[in-house]
């Protein structure tokens, strides 16, 4: 039997491959299990800064990356003991030798696993933060930590591209590129100008706070609520229930209105009664108006009941009020009961219309 296990195979004796298969054949039988002891520990000194933080939701995020990079790394340290069979060290294509492509797939697969953790240590560290902001009630940290995590994954991919173009075409190129970088540095500036302000603006949105996730907002002809504050652009969801994407410059640069921060909402009533009436019928329509407007208890104090203007044919009544009523729906409800009671009034008094106009401006 210590014959058989002495013979040489591509290189190598037998018993070699028999030790690289139960070392693989252990390391998949106990990745789990590594993985999870290794997500307990991290998660015991983790909950000291998010009690919070379920400890499912912490080893799901870490324990298939962990496996794999186990793995990988005790099939690595393995292979290391082992000859490469010279027979298989050919020339694949244009001077590539086949172990040095497979030694460069092992160096990719290991630097793709590292950046997997990288990235999930990032959800995680964005899922510990968010649970601190849920506290809090505020939908714009959320969308703070969202951007920021997109942010951090963005500058991890970067890093991981510069690292397999090192793995892939070697140091040299790498550093033709960030000696490039300083004359290209211009011209790329320039070329992703927008792209560059776009993400300024960004930081000035979350930090500065002219609106926030879930706020209806008005710039330039477009009004719906804000879906959500990316890199580049913000969504919002207009009232036609399209979504559109605006640049985060010109949020910024545009007068903006935030409409989920004003305290009441102002409506104006214009109404064009007949020429023909009488003054005492006028001014008792004036007095029920302000009594109705007085009434209600949605209507604040400051109304304005005024005969605004006359010509030969129409006197002109105006009536302004501001109401607590924010939204749509309510505002609409409160607006239609005020109008018909100034029909009633109307009536009650025979004052006629010579035609009517009314004009509802929300502010």
């Amino acid at each position: 039997m210590t014959n058989v296990l002495d013979q040489v195979i591509l290189g190598n004796p037998i018993q070699n491959y028999f030790i690289l298969a139960i070392v693989l054949l252990f390391v998949s039988m106990i990745k789990r299990y590594l993985s999870q002891w290794l997500a307990n520990l991290l998660f015991k000194e983790v909950r000291k800064w998010a009690p919070d933080i379920d400890q499912h939701e912490f080893s799901h995020l870490l324990l298939r990356p962990l496996e794999y990079f186990f793995l990988l790394v005790a099939f690595m340290l393995t292979i290391d003991h082992l000859n490469f069979p010279p027979e298989l060290n050919i020339t694949v294509y244009n001077g590539f030798s086949l172990k040095g492509i497979l030694s460069t797939l092992l160096e990719l697969a290991l630097t793709l696993s590292i950046i997997w953790i990288i990235l999930r240590v990032i959800d995680f560290v964005s899922l510990m933060i968010s649970k601190s902001a849920d506290l809090l009630h505020d939908k714009t940290d959320n969308q703070f930590i969202v951007f920021f995590r997109d942010f951090f994954k963005a500058i991890v991919f970067i890093f991981g591209a510069i690292a397999f173009i090192r793995i892939l075409f070697g140091a040299v190129l790498v550093n033709k590129i960030i000696a490039g970088l300083g004359i290209g540095a211009a011209a790329l500036a320039l070329a992703a100008k927008e792209s560059i302000e776009n993400l300024i603006c960004s930081f000035i949105i979350f930090f500065d706070k002219p609106f926030r996730v879930g706020d209806t907002v008005k710039v330039d002809t477009y009004q719906g609520a804000v879906e959500k504050i990316g890199l580049r652009s913000t969504r919002i969801r207009t009232q036609d229930k399209t979504f559109v994407t605006v640049p985060n410059k010109k949020m910024v640069d545009s007068i903006l209105d935030n409409i989920s921060l004003r305290t009441q909402q102002r409506a104006v009533f214009r109404l064009e009664v007949a020429g023909d009436t009488a003054a005492d019928n006028l001014l008792k329509v004036l007095q029920d108006f302000k009594a109705l407007l007085k009434q209600h208890d949605k209507v604040a104090d400051g109304f304005i009941v005024n005969l605004n203007d006359f010509t030969k044919d129409t006197y002109v009544i105006q009536v302004i009020y501001l109401t607590n009523v924010i939204e749509g729906v309510p505002f609409n409800q409160l607006k239609s009961e005020i109008n018909l009671g100034f029909i009633k009034i109307l009536e009650n008094h025979g004052v006629k219309l010579s035609s009517t106009t009314v004009e509802i401006h929300e502010k």
